[in-house]
């Protein structure tokens, strides 16, 4: 478990939820790494570096949302849980909808 396998299972079902090159998001995601003006950030399993120059203020735990690899808002888990269902269920209703 963790493998390279899991880690690509985990970025597809996540571009799946984003929409890739669909339209630019700012998707919520949990702090999970904290290091000055860098840090890593999860969600669904994949993991990403991302620049908090503009938060300063995050740490550990805090959900932000990111956007083209900067934290740009701090919001909390409920909102950042209801955001990830409604891109979950847009990319499902898209998915059903291709040709």
């Amino acid at each position: 478990m963790g493998g390279v396998a899991d880690e690509q299972d985990a970025t597809a079902r996540f571009e799946r939820i984003i929409g890739v090159g669909i339209m630019c998001l700012a998707i919520p995601m949990k702090v999970i790494e904290a290091d000055g003006p860098f840090g890593k950030v999860e969600v669904e399993g994949v993991k990403r570096k991302v620049s908090f120059q503009l938060m300063p203020e995050v740490k550990v735990g805090d959900y932000v949302l990111v956007h083209a690899g900067f934290a740009i808002e701090k919001i909390n888990e409920e909102e950042a849980k209801r955001t990830l269902q409604l891109l979950t269920e847009l990319a499902l209703a898209q998915e059903t909808e291709a040709p």
